[in-house]
């Protein structure tokens, strides 16, 4: 079952990938990865989010496969981030790829924090 989950979760993250990509590239006129960097970014916040939601202590094997590992692992992607950085540097686009990482990196770490004390705001609130 827990194979399934998996399974489940990265087709529906990557579904999920693709469209955020297409909608990001329509906004985007230059060199700037702007699809890759928007689902990298949602999905900081969304694993920070659902960490703190469920406590790590009581999330079961079966919602690791499919949110954190399926979902997360299929909506988020490193690989083409660092295709894109890659593909920035060798072109010469020194300044658009160091400004790509440091959003990238500050901004994804920034927003797991944000989504994790969204997440304790929100069962403080509802605890009330």
């Amino acid at each position: 079952m827990k194979l399934i989950l998996l399974i489940s979760g990265g087709a529906l993250g990557t579904f999920l990938r693709y469209n955020v990509v297409e909608y990001g590239t329509r906004f985007n006129s230059g060199n700037f990865p702007l699809g890759t960097l928007m689902v990298n970014l949602i999905g900081s916040f969304l694993i920070g989010l659902s960490w703190g939601l469920m406590g790590k202590e009581n999330i079961k094997p079966e919602t690791k496969a499919f949110l954190f590992v399926g979902l997360f692992g299929g909506f988020t992607t490193f690989s083409s981030f660092a295709l894109e950085n890659f593909h920035l540097m060798r072109g010469g686009d020194f300044r658009t790829a160091l400004t790509y990482l440091t959003i990238s990196n500050i901004g994804g770490i920034l927003l797991v924090f944000a989504g994790y004390i969204f997440s304790q705001t929100l069962l403080n609130f509802f605890r009330r």
